[in-house]
Formats: C-alpha cells, sequence, structure tokens
C-alpha cells in the first residue's frame, strides 16, 4: 500500500519517487568500501609522484649582485710574507720633570708644546720648610768649621810646645857631652876624679835618651792630631754634604727642563700640576721629548708576532703627517715586548730615514714588517675568514662567470694581503673573498 506519491518538476519526464519503504541492497556497503580504498591509494600514489617529481628537480641557486662581491683571482709567483700593525710615533729620548721635595707650585712660566733648552726654567716652586732646614745646615757648617779651626790651633800650640822641649833636651845633651868630654880628658890628667868624669858621661847619655823619648812623642802626637784633624774634618765635610744636598733642593725649586727638545704634557693616567697645588718629592711636573728622534711603535697581533726578529725591515706609513710620497720611511725593528696586552705586542721600529714634515709624537702611523721573500707560491688575497693553516670553504667562479661553486681550500702562510694557497684552487681561477656567510646553506649562488 502506497503512503503518498511526489511529482518532481523536471524538464525530464516526469519521475516518480517512491517515498515510502527503503529497499536495502546486499553488496552497497562492499562497494562503497572498495571505491573509498581505489580513491585513498590513488591519492597516495600521486603524492608519491608528486614528491618524487620535486626530488628530482634543482634548488635554483640565490642570485647575487657581482658588484657588491670581492673577487680575487690565484696568481703563482715571488710572495713578500708581511705582518702589519697600527701604532703612534713615540720620541727614543725623554726625560720626566719630578719634584726633588715636598713644595707648592707658584708659578708656570712654560706650557706644553713649547720649545726648551736644558736651562729654561719651566715653573717656580716654594718650600718654607726646606727654607728653614737650609739655613740651619748652613750655620752648623760654620759651627763645624770653627771648631775646626780651633782644634788645628790647639793642637799646632801643643805641638810648638814639644818641639820647644825638644829644642831645650837637645841643647842640655850638647852641652852634657862636651862637659863629658872635657871632663874625660881632666881625668886622664888628673885634674878631676874620674868619678866627676862618670857623672858628666852618665848625664849626657840620661840627656840623649830623654831627647829621643821627645822626639818620639812629638812623632806620636802629630799622628794622633792628624787623626783628630781627620775626624774633624769629616764631621764637617758631612755637615757641608747636608748644606750642600739643601742648597741643591732649594735650586731645584726654581724646576728647570734639564733638556734640549720640547715640553709635553703629562701622559695618562698622571694628572697636570697647576699653580697652587701641593706636590711630594717624586711628583711628576712636566715631561720633555726630542721631537727630532722619533721611533714607531707598533700594536701587533699575538698570533702574528711570532715570527717578528730584531733587525728585520720595515715600513712605516706617517703619510697622515706629511702626505705624498713622503710618508712612506724605512725602518727596522729595534725591540720586541714580551709581555701581551689586550691581544697584542709592541714593537719598536727604528727609523732611518728623515721625518716628513709635521711628524710628531702621538701621531697615528700604519706599520709593516716583513718577515720573508717566497719565490714560487700559489697565492690569493686574504678572505675575510682566512687564517693561517686552515681550511676554509670559498666561492669559486666558473669561467664563464654566471656561477659560482662553494670548495674547499686549505690556506697556507699569511701576510698582509695574500695567503698561501695549498690546495683546493689554481692558478688562474677566480674566487670570491668576500663574507658570504649568509649564503651558507647554499653550494651554488648566481651571478648577476
Amino acid at each position: 500500500m502506497l503512503d503518498w506519491l511526489r511529482v518532481w518538476p523536471s524538464p525530464c519526464p516526469l519521475v516518480v519517487w517512491y517515498m515510502g519503504m527503503d529497499i536495502p541492497r546486499k553488496d552497497a556497503k562492499r562497494k562503497k568500501a572498495i571505491r573509498l580504498a581505489v580513491v585513498l591509494t590513488s591519492l597516495a600514489l600521486a603524492i608519491v609522484g608528486i614528491a618524487y617529481g620535486v626530488s628530482r628537480l634543482k634548488i635554483a641557486a640565490p642570485p647575487v649582485e657581482m658588484s657588491a662581491l670581492w673577487p680575487d683571482t690565484v696568481k703563482r709567483g715571488p710572495l713578500v710574507r708581511e705582518v702589519r700593525g697600527i701604532g703612534t710615533l713615540v720620541p727614543e729620548d725623554t726625560m720626566l720633570i719630578t719634584a726633588t721635595t715636598d713644595a707648592r707650585v707658584e708659578r708656570i712660566l712654560i706650557r706644553p708644546g713649547t720649545p726648551v733648552r736644558p736651562d729654561s726654567l719651566v715653573m717656580i716652586l716654594s718650600s718654607p720648610e726646606l727654607d728653614n732646614q737650609l739655613l740651619t745646615a748652613e750655620y752648623a757648617v760654620k759651627v763645624a768649621e770653627a771648631d775646626y779651626a780651633k782644634l788645628e790651633v790647639t793642637l799646632q800650640a801643643s805641638l810648638l810646645d814639644m818641639q820647644s822641649k825638644i829644642t831645650l833636651v837637645n841643647s842640655d845633651h850638647n852641652t852634657a857631652v862636651l862637659q863629658a868630654d872635657r871632663d874625660a880628658k881632666l881625668a886622664q890628667n888628673g885634674l878631676v876624679s874620674e868619678i866627676d868624669a862618670k857623672i858628666s858621661s852618665a848625664r849626657a847619655e840620661q840627656l840623649q835618651e830623654q831627647l829621643a823619648i821627645e822626639k818620639k812623642r812629638v812623632e806620636i802626637s802629630a799622628k794622633s792630631d792628624e787623626a783628630s784633624l781627620a775626624a774633624a774634618r769629616v764631621k764637617v765635610d758631612q755637615l757641608r754634604a747636608d748644606y750642600n744636598l739643601k742648597k741643591s733642593q732649594v735650586d731645584r725649586l726654581r724646576v728647570r727642563a734639564g733638556f734640549d727638545g720640547m715640553l709635553e704634557s703629562l701622559p695618562a693616567p698622571l694628572t697636570p700640576v697647576e699653580e697652587g697645588l701641593r706636590v711630594t718629592a717624586g711628583t711628576p711636573l712636566g715631561k720633555v721629548a726630542q721631537h727630532s728622534k722619533l721611533k714607531a711603535e707598533l700594536k701587533i697581533q699575538e698570533t702574528q708576532v711570532k715570527d717578528i726578529a730584531i733587525g728585520q725591515s720595515a715600513i712605516i706609513d706617517t703619510r697622515l703627517a706629511g702626505g705624498g710620497s713622503n710618508g712612506l720611511i724605512d725602518g727596522t725593528v729595534s725591540r720586541i715586548e714580551q709581555s701581551i696586552v689586550g691581544g697584542t705586542v709592541t714593537v719598536d721600529v727604528a727609523l732611518k730615514g728623515a721625518l716628513p714634515q709635521g711628524a710628531r709624537p702621538d701621531l697615528s702611523v700604519d706599520g709593516t714588517v716583513q718577515l720573508e721573500r717566497l719565490n714560487d707560491v700559489l697565492y690569493v688575497g686574504c678572505p675575510v675568514y682566512g687564517q693561517e693553516n686552515a681550511t676554509v670553504q670559498l666561492f669559486k667562479i666558473e669561467p664563464d662567470g654566471k656561477y659560482a661553486n662553494r670548495v674547499k681550500v686549505a690556506f697556507g702562510r699569511r701576510s698582509v694581503s695574500y695567503i698561501e694557497v695549498k690546495s683546493g684552487l689554481n692558478a688562474g681561477d677566480r674566487v670570491i673573498l668576500s663574507d658570504m656567510s649568509a649564503y651558507e646553506s647554499w653550494d651554488r649562488i648566481k651571478l648577476n
């Protein structure tokens, strides 16, 4: 029994749907599962095919503007190994002016930047304490000199007394000898007794011994007087030396350059002195340098200083001072500092030629030290990240200049601008020396 009939409007013939009871199909689920499996299998095969096709495609090389790169050509031939460093010109001969005693700065007569002579008066210091010490030392010397003169007179008077006594004893001895000779002759003639003759002879002998004793006493007294005078003289000399020291310190309150050159400002961290400032002994007051004799102090990287030796040739570029060809001057390595400061080692270069006009201390310079000459090596310009005896990767430009491929290059010894190539490149190859870290994930680039 039909529930209801529905007529659907259509351009096709009248279609009558039976909207009542469903008619079950026995193979519907099975066919649906088969269709689903076929669809999924086809889709999987399509995805695999697409992935395989994509994998077979080459990744397009990224474009790079050639004008923004730094290319160079590998060469073979002689190579001069050099090490470069920056530094300053410094005087070979300098002298630091220091205070010799505690004092106060009264006046500054010459300021830094002024040429000075050894006797040029730079500044005047004052010290009332030192003036008083000088006056005391002067009086002490005068007292000691007076004591010495008094002792000398006293000893001379004593010596004269002893010499006078010797004269008297000598006179008595001579008289006694004559009397003994006379009594001896008279005794032979029986005119005096033999006892009187013996008495006269004994007296003569006694006076002779006394004369010898007095002479010995004078000799000993002379040596004693000499020692006393020497001790007194030492005291005088000691006090005079102290006086001279104090006088020298007072004289040095008038500070002189003491050196023929240019008065310079005190280097950091020393503090320049000003008028009215109290200074202690040893305080730096100024610096004098001879600008006609300069040397270059170069700062060389500690990794590059190992091959530098005293006596090697160097070229100092002072064109910032003089300009033109006169800015280059030859030199030789004269000193190599042993300590390392801030990753650099100080190397002194003695300059041979005349300095360019305008050269002065503390002027920045650029120096190149020549290490050795290599006669036949393969070399190229130093890349941005090319280190000595290291292996790096560079982009080698293809012959047509349209692409560049990444290659592994082993470097050897390095100079300032060039580095030895051990392997990975041949003469005539063109490579890119610029920083290519932005393309480190690419093995090939396109050059525009």
